[in-house]
């Protein structure tokens, strides 16, 4: 009979993270849930509830950016479940404003999460994989960091050094059998653009210089919306992976997002930047 994998998602109350965990338990891993906030626990219980999977799910509490809490969570799961196959770091937000118009603190706020987080939650788990000699890492990024995003320097910055930083540890982990991967979507309707998303302070300023630039954005996002894909993709995409021996390193998903690639690979830069920001209505 065959062994019963055991995976760990970060951030799955909502969005990718609630989708990726249904998804996993459909194609029959149990699955360890994990929020920051348990009391937030009543959408993904509805939808594993509704996929028939809810028995293969663990539901607990779990902050990435407690970083000394780390370490004794994942024991406390190896006690209750044996070994770990799979990580998802997903769980991340995403701060919106001119960089002109951020603070340091929110920058900070923003890495602390996005790649602190990561970091630290990947670290409390290496050392389960290396004993098992075995392991899969995936760790949700973007787009944005492959391509910077007006508006979102502070989301792309996050999310260039958690892809530098995943390169690197892919590498130094692989003899060991540890594999680790990217997935990189584009845009797909989740709440990292609504509930997840924190707007700073200075772009809420009246006395903002981009004020009206600011406003002309909003509006393209607004309406981009309708446009946004299904991100149950991303997360069929993440259990592929899971159960592939020897992924890739990158996977970029989303039409939008394999077109930005392209083009900032093509087009020369002065051309592109002014296409950009042309497009999200920035440019005046």
């Amino acid at each position: 009979m065959a062994r019963e994998k055991v995976a760990i998602v970060t951030g799955s109350s909502s969005g990718i993270g609630l989708l990726t965990t249904v998804e996993l338990a459909l194609n029959g891993y149990c699955v360890v849930a994990t929020m920051r906030n348990l009391e937030s626990r009543g959408r993904i219980e509805e939808a594993a509830q509704k996929a028939g999977v809810r028995d293969r799910l663990d539901l607990r509490r779990l902050d990435i950016t407690e970083f000394d809490s780390l370490p004794g969570a994942v024991d406390a799961i190896i006690r209750g479940h044996g070994r770990i196959d799979v990580l998802v770091n997903n769980a991340g937000f995403s701060v919106a404003g001119f960089a002109e118009d951020m603070t340091l603190n929110e920058l900070r706020r923003q890495l602390e999460t996005n790649f602190f987080g990561n970091v630290a939650m990947t670290k409390a788990m290496l050392p389960v994989m290396r004993a098992q000699k075995s392991g899969h890492i995936i760790i949700v990024t973007s787009v944005a960091g492959r391509v910077g995003q007006p508006m979102l320097s502070a989301y792309s910055a996050s999310k260039y050094a958690l892809e530098g930083w995943s390169e690197s540890l892919r590498i130094e982990t692989h003899s060991l059998g540890i594999r680790v991967s990217l997935v990189e979507p584009g845009a797909y309707d989740t709440d990292i653009w609504e509930r997840n998303v924190v707007i700073a302070k200075g772009a809420l300023d009246p006395s903002s210089p981009n004020k009206e630039r600011s406003q002309r954005f909003a509006e393209f996002v607004k309406k981009s919306a309708k446009h946004r894909r299904d991100a149950r993709d991303v997360a069929k995409l993440i259990v592929r992976i899971a159960q592939k021996p020897n992924p890739k390193l990158r996977y970029l998903i989303g039409g939008d997002a394999k077109l930005q690639v392209w083009l900032k690979r093509i087009a020369p830069w002065r051309k592109y930047e002014r296409m950009i920001a042309k497009a999200v209505k920035i440019d005046e």
